[in-house]
């Protein structure tokens, strides 16, 4: 048993029409989503904008109601959201998108960082500073920089603040949501390597979303590629990386930027080969809706949504 276990979950949201304001259909975000994390491990969602993968990360921390399925912590089943109790929310934390519009301008770095710690823990003044000092430290910042506000850091360093806040409780699970894509790429890799060396010394398990394979790459060592609310592919990173089965995973795969510049040819080549197999072969590995069929296992880890009703 992992950590984390996400049984078929869905999350419908309800079409309103008529003149009665009624139900007359559902958008199915989340479609019959699985997986199990373990500890000390990161999971990587990867799919497009619209793909389903936000909602999946919102409906574990409890910020989107489940309308069916299991989410389960610890072996404790936390699906609805009357079972989010004080001690979930100290334990499951999340690393939003933007770090800026996520921190808020008008407190300076010690309350934004010690907020959690209000909420949760009783500490002096005195303790409570040297906490967030500490913290500061451990992300790579300088202790003295609590009384900034954040606009006076750059996008790479507010970031770090908002993983010092979503590390102040100790949490058992970080659910990062495209935690470093309004940064710049030179940012990037510097703010991912962190989030790594973080991983190994507090022993942190993370959900990572993002809409970058490279990224998911770098990070995951299990994944899945969504689809319109469904899993198209799930398994290791070297399932997905070295034996694409899905069109479109390919397609994802081959958009991934080689900085070489002799291998922009070959790149060239093979995007073409693989855009040319997701047109001819769309139809045979979707639906008439544009749906992914269901899993199949093509080895003991890696399962892949085959062509034909599964």
């Amino acid at each position: 048993m992992g950590l984390l276990e996400v049984k078929d979950l869905q999350v419908y949201f309800p079409i309103k029409g008529g003149i009665f304001n009624r139900n007359v259909g559902y958008v199915k975000a989340v479609d019959s989503v699985s997986f199990t994390l373990e500890q000390g491990k990161t999971y990587g969602l990867v799919g497009e904008s619209g793909s389903g993968k936000t909602t999946t990360g919102r409906a574990i921390i409890g910020l989107e109601e489940v309308t069916s399925g299991q989410i389960i912590f610890e072996g404790t089943d936390i699906t609805s959201s009357k079972s989010k109790t004080k001690q979930l929310r100290k334990d499951i934390q999340m690393i939003f998108q933007d770090p800026y519009s996520s921190l808020n301008p008008r407190k300076r770095v010690l309350d934004v960082i010690a907020e959690p710690l209000r909420n949760f823990e009783n500490l002096t003044k005195k303790e409570e500073k040297e906490r967030v000092q500490e913290l500061l430290e451990l992300v790579g910042l300088s202790p003295e920089s609590i009384l900034k506000y954040p606009h006076e850091f750059s996008g790479g360093q507010r970031q770090r603040i908002g993983v010092a806040r979503a590390i102040a409780l100790k949490p058992k699970l970080i659910i990062a949501d495209e935690p470093v894509s309004a940064l710049d790429v030179s940012v990037q890799a510097q703010v991912l390597n962190f989030m790594q060396e973080i991983q190994k010394e507090l022993n942190l398990t993370y959900l990572l979303i993002s809409h970058d394979l490279g990224i998911v790459k770098h990070m995951c060592d299990d994944m899945a590629i969504m689809y319109k609310g469904r899993y198209v592919e799930q398994g290791t990173k070297a399932d997905i990386f070295h034996h694409p089965q899905h069109i479109y995973t390919k397609r994802l795969i081959a958009a991934i930027p080689d900085i070489n510049p002799r291998n922009r040819t070959d790149q060239f080549k093979f995007r073409q080969a693989v855009q040319q197999e997701y047109e001819q072969s769309y139809n045979d590995y979707f639906d008439s809706e544009g749906l992914a069929y269901g899993l199949k296992p093509v080895s003991n880890t890696h399962l892949v949504a085959l062509p034909g009703k599964g």
